[in-house]
């Protein structure tokens, strides 16, 4: 049985991205990093909505207007498509453990 805490013993320099679910409307991921930020002068512009709950760890998001926001376990957010955002914090110990929602949301 999956557990999505359950880390390798080595964990790699590289992030992961782990496929959980997948439909036509909504893709579920864990995502693990450790240490891993976006490339300097790149930003995540993505076609679909992105809710996402860090599980473990710490770490810092910004968008183009120069809002900052630190996430620690167990804060989320919803991140509207076509908001441009990096990530540019993530701890290592402990590894950042993402649980991300991708799909159409309805936002009110």
């Amino acid at each position: 049985m999956p557990n999505i805490f359950e880390l390798s013993q080595e964990v790699s320099q590289l992030e992961k991205f782990e496929q959980i679910v997948a439909g036509k409307n909504i893709q579920i991921e864990r995502i693990i990093s450790t240490g891993q930020t976006t490339t300097s002068g790149q930003w995540y512009d993505q076609v679909l909505d992105e809710w996402v709950i860090l599980l473990q760890g710490e770490a810092d998001l910004s968008y183009t207007d120069d809002t900052r926001i630190k996430l620690k376990a167990g804060d989320y957010l919803l991140i509207p498509a076509h908001t441009k955002h990096r990530v540019e914090y993530t701890s290592v110990k402990p590894a950042c453990i993402w649980l991300a929602v991708h799909g159409n949301f309805h936002l009110s």
